[in-house]
């Protein structure tokens, strides 16, 4: 059992005087200054000094300008601390770094606060938010990304809690529940802060009926200052806005009655210069239109990018990448703010690299389209994006009419996915981790009838693809930079496994990647040229970051690799034998890593035990509901979750019972699924056992 909340913060209580004293003296920052020193997400970023925000300063470009970092002196990078993380089950976030202090959120939002230079703990803040979250535990695996503002820590949690926290001693300022107990939503993104507010969205589309929208909080107070709806509701209790009403058109039958999705669960930007906040939206619920809105239509405004006043909440403009989406396209990645040079005349920008390939330049004034072109090889669901109207050229086949299956490029993992993108304004490049992959397509059998299934993982109402269909090819992926003015790439750098790492791109021509293989890596930003790596003993998912500390730069990334299954890397990391650690670099560091075995886990099994192939083939149903999307296909764990063939625990009814019916391991985790009957758990048990067994045959 973990510590309580209040014990985990002793540490912070006992560091507030040794915190002070390390900021006496120091050099006046924009954070000093007050409200109008502030660009936006938290603060300027200080020439590069401080790294305040999710995608660093107020343009969320994941870009630096620090220089001290350069083809001439990468050789004498090398590690300057490390710090072993306890919390699980992950640690794929983004940290912070202000004043000389770093933040990080890992796992179910526990909240750290280092020194960032010598990675001493100076305090410690754990929600304990499995112990509350219920149901929405089966839906999240942890959050992503925290924010600063004003002396202030805020993070979501995916109990619906948006909570602020003393920046210097980690105690609880104020909370604010922005979800419902029990309405299927989640958080996993971070907060985004401007302007004395907090903004917070949500997950949840993919799981139950789920109607999305963003909230607005007090940053001082955690008083809701407003809320926009991404999606209409009921038309007969009335609309919330016009831009509500508006959207409702595009929708069509009872589309209220599926939540209608829509939800912004990652990526958003402040624009000081308009005045605006930016955010992204996600699939509809379920993912297929032909339920939620049989008659077609836009269905505004899903998969989308919608402007909003930043003072009032109020609708601005919006532009749609899928229109009547139905294949998980959604707009949530990367909103990255630029300023582009084109035809002759400076633009100021949005540049946006979604799920469904196409690589968008949006004018930031008007929301219209200045260009859009494909940044991967295949993309199969549509020919090109018509720059007069805006709007997709779809293949006729990509909405797999008539009950037809479609081979469809991108899959839903999507050709750029969460991992962040970064763009240098030194270089005119952006840096995508970038993904060629397929997915299979159709209807479930009974289309008409179809509805949400409570408890089950993946509610997206596409049915199991034909057994004799195969999506050519193997899953790859690339670091990709990609110039947004000719919109056409300038290099790429193949890389192993179906996908990687975040990217961080520096004033140095450097862009840092972590990747599957266990592997920090430094490339040319204008040629791709791999200039440095450090083993990272487990593989890197997270972006990296970086900052300086009087005057000295470092580099920081959280290590450890999150993914529901085999990963197309040579071995995949072990839930647990992984090392978790916060990796942090300077020149002529004099750290080191111990060494690490990389044998995997056994395969464990019991002889004796007889496996009855009835209960298997029931437990591979119920499985496939309900465990797949953490415990991997076919019990082939990608590090999200342990990997059950050679975990002990599933031989003995008793634990495993404890575990799944009784909620044993909530403070781990692992979600409690009370509905479970003990047939229904001895179904579990043998398809396990019959996944082992086959794993240990030669």
């Amino acid at each position: 059992m973990r510590k309580p909340a209040a014990a985990t913060r002793i540490a912070g209580m006992m560091m507030v005087a040794s915190l002070a004293l390390a900021g006496c003296g120091r050099e006046k920052s924009a954070v000093d200054a007050g409200p109008d020193a502030y660009a936006g997400q938290a603060a300027v970023s200080h020439g590069g000094r401080d790294w305040p925000g999710y995608g660093g300063d107020w343009t969320d470009t994941h870009y630096s300008p620090l220089a001290e970092l350069n083809a001439d002196t990468i050789g004498r990078l090398n590690l300057a601390w490390s710090y072993d993380i306890d919390t699980l089950p992950n640690a794929f976030s983004a940290p912070l770094a202000v004043d000389g202090v770093l933040y990080f959120g890992v796992g179910y939002s526990v909240v750290h606060a280092m020194d960032a230079a010598t990675g001493t703990l100076l305090w410690k803040y754990d929600p304990q938010a499995p112990e509350i979250a219920g149901q929405k535990m089966r839906s999240a695996w942890g959050i992503r990304g925290i924010a600063y503002w004003e002396g202030k820590i805020f993070t979501g949690t995916v109990d619906g809690r948006l909570l602020a926290l003393d920046a210097k001693t980690g105690k609880l300022l104020w909370s604010a529940q922005t979800l419902d107990k029990d309405d299927g939503r989640y958080i996993s993104g971070p907060p985004w802060v401007f302007k004395g507010k907090v903004m917070i969205g949500h997950g949840g589309a993919d799981f139950a009926p789920v109607r999305g929208y963003v909230t607005a909080y007090d940053a001082n107070t955690g008083k809701q200052a407003w809320r926009f709806y991404t999606v209409p509701g009921n038309p007969a209790d009335g609309f919330e806005n016009k831009a509500m009403e508006m959207a409702a058109k595009t929708w069509t039958g009872d589309w209220w009655k599926f939540g209608g999705g829509g939800t912004a669960w990652h990526a958003m930007a402040y624009d000081p210069k308009y005045n605006r906040v930016y955010i992204g939206t996600g699939n509809g619920a379920p993912w297929n239109q032909k339920i939620r809105s049989p008659g077609g239509g836009d269905n505004l405004f899903l998969c989308s990018i919608i402007a909003l006043d930043a003072d009032t909440g109020e609708y601005v403009w919006h532009y749609q990448v899928n229109p009547g989406e139905t294949w998980d396209y959604n707009a949530a990645m990367d909103i990255e703010l630029a300023e582009l040079t084109i035809d002759g005349q400076k633009r100021d920008v949005i540049l946006h690299a979604p799920k469904n390939g196409f690589f968008y330049v949006i004018d930031r004034k008007t929301g219209k389209l200045v260009s859009a072109e494909k940044f991967v090889p295949t993309v199969t669901w549509a020919d090109r994006i018509d720059t007069q109207t805006g709007r997709p050229v779809e293949n006729p086949e990509a909405r797999f009419p008539d009950g037809q299956a479609a081979i469809l490029f991108p899959s839903p993992v999507g050709a750029h996915s969460v991992e962040a993108m970064s763009y240098s304004p030194k270089t005119g490049l952006v840096y995508i981790p970038a993904i060629e992959q397929g997915r299979i397509y159709t209807d479930p059998p009974d289309l008409a009838g179809w509805q949400f299934q409570k408890g089950q993982f993946i509610n997206n109402g596409i049915g199991k693809p034909p057994a004799d269909l195969k999506v050519p090819g193997t899953p790859s992926n690339v670091l990709l930079a990609w110039d947004p003015v000719a919109q056409k790439a300038r290099w790429s750098v193949p890389l192993t496994g179906m996908k990687n790492g975040g990217t961080l791109a520096t004033g140095g021509n450097l862009v840092f990647q972590g990747n599957v293989e266990g592997e920090l890596a430094a490339y040319a930003a204008d040629s791709g040229k791999k200039l440095w790596s450090f083993d990272a003993q487990v593989g890197v998912m997270a972006q990296p970051i970086t900052y300086q500390v009087k005057g000295r730069q470092y580099v920081t990334v959280l290590t450890g690799w999150r993914s529901s299954g085999p990963s197309g890397a040579a071995h995949d990391w072990d839930y647990h034998n992984q090392k978790r650690r916060v990796l942090t670099f300077a020149l002529d560091g004099k750290a080191s890593l111990p060494p690490f075995d990389r044998t995997p886990l056994p395969f464990v099994d019991d002889a004796a035990f007889v496996i009855d192939p009835a209960k298997a083939a029931a437990g591979a149903e119920l499985y496939a509901q309900r465990c797949i999307i953490c415990h991997g296909p076919a019990v082939k764990s990608g590090g999200a979750a342990p990997d059950l063939r050679k975990s002990p625990m599933p031989l003995d009814i008793d634990s495993l019972t404890a575990v799944l019916h009784d909620g044993a391991l909530v403070p781990n985790g692992m979600p409690q699924f009370p509905e479970f009957t003990p047939a229904q758990i001895g179904t579990l048990q043998h398809y396990i056992r019959q996944q082992a067994r086959a794993a240990l045959k030669p």
